[in-house]
């Protein structure tokens, strides 16, 4: 295997950590406006992801940088294609986080449901436009001899593209909510297992329909393995939590995105941005590559580097991993 094969994998995995921690809290945001029912809950909801969503975005921040220093024709080409929908999502994780640390600032109810409402929005639209932009990369887009994206965000918004941004949408919205029953007691542990089933159910639709069509275009026999385990881990992690086993679901959950997004890479390999105009003008892992030298600089860093980062995650994880309800909310308990 030649190293850009493995930065294309390293890459992948990277999108597949992000999508599987940062997707449980975009749910979290979503669920404060469609569980929580008063302030002490929403405090509750956000209290659960507050010492990790800025942590499980250095996996964004490092996938982009891995595909700049690995792949720059890559990045550059998708950049400047998709340069709407990805300012979009930079503008929204740029008020997101102000609305974290902004929202407990002042005590006027006025101003926490402003900052509040900005942190629903910020988390859905995100969790929408994920899915449009690999929806889009997946399928092909407007590429010419010079490898320059030539078509305009309209033709971003196809059909194929919206549904995997219904997917992503409701994938993450029922990532959260199990993680959320997970992570609380009490009555909105008990709402959120309840609202996991219903958004669960239309997830298993619409990832059915989506990866089933994907495969067809794309696919082959080892993203139709990755497809299975996908559809057959989230339907599992349905079973799971009417079991109430919010363990299980949860990690069944995190299995249906990883295995998802493998699946999607999967139908992408060899190539890593197809286009619809010519084949033979697509993107692939040895015309969009840096220098053999510059790859291999870059393994002996992230070798180095990533142990680091997931020892020091998963300590933050590991010190803030107890359940908590109203009662640990100052207000509410007075």
């Amino acid at each position: 295997m030649e190293l850009h094969d493995v930065w294309f994998v390293l890459i992948a995995v990277l999108w597949t950590g992000y999508f599987f921690l940062e997707g449980f809290d975009f749910g979290v945001g979503i669920l404060t406006k469609l569980l929580a029912r008063d302030r002490p809950e929403r405090r509750v909801l956000i209290n659960t992801i507050g010492p990790v969503w800025d942590g499980n975005e250095v996996w964004l921040l490092t996938a982009g940088g891995a595909t700049f220093a690995a792949f720059p024709e890559w990045y550059a080409t998708l950049f400047s294609g998709f340069y709407l929908p990805l300012l979009l999502i930079l503008v929204c994780l740029i008020v997101r986080g102000v609305a974290f640390e902004y929202r407990a600032k002042r005590p006027e109810e006025n101003w926490q449901r402003n900052w509040e409402t900005a942190i629903f929005w910020t988390s859905l639209l995100p969790a929408f436009l994920w899915g449009v932009a690999f929806g889009n990369l997946v399928g092909g887009v407007k590429i010419d001899q010079d490898f320059e994206y030539v078509g305009n965000v309209w033709d971003l918004l196809n059909p194929h593209a919206l549904l995997g941004g219904l997917v992503t949408l409701t994938l993450f919205t029922f990532h959260g909510a199990v993680f959320t029953a997970l992570k609380t007691v009490g009555e909105i542990r008990e709402r959120a297992r309840k609202l996991a089933l219903k958004v669960g159910l239309a997830t298993a639709v619409f990832a059915s329909i989506f990866l089933l069509w994907t495969q067809i275009d794309s696919g082959d026999g080892k993203s139709l393995v990755a497809l299975v385990v996908a559809v057959g881990a989230l339907v599992a992690a349905l079973v799971a939590n009417q079991a109430g086993r919010e363990g299980w679901s949860f990690a069944l959950s995190g299995v249906t995105i990883v295995a998802a997004v493998a699946m999607l890479f999967l139908t992408l390999f060899p190539n890593v941005m197809p286009s619809t105009l010519n084949e033979n003008w697509s993107l692939t892992v040895t015309n969009a590559s840096s220098s053999p030298y510059t790859l291999k600089i870059m393994t002996w860093c992230a070798g180095i580097a990533t142990p680091i980062v997931l020892l020091y995650q998963g300590w933050t994880y590991w010190v803030f991993r107890k359940r908590i309800g109203t009662q640990h909310i100052a207000e509410a308990a007075h």
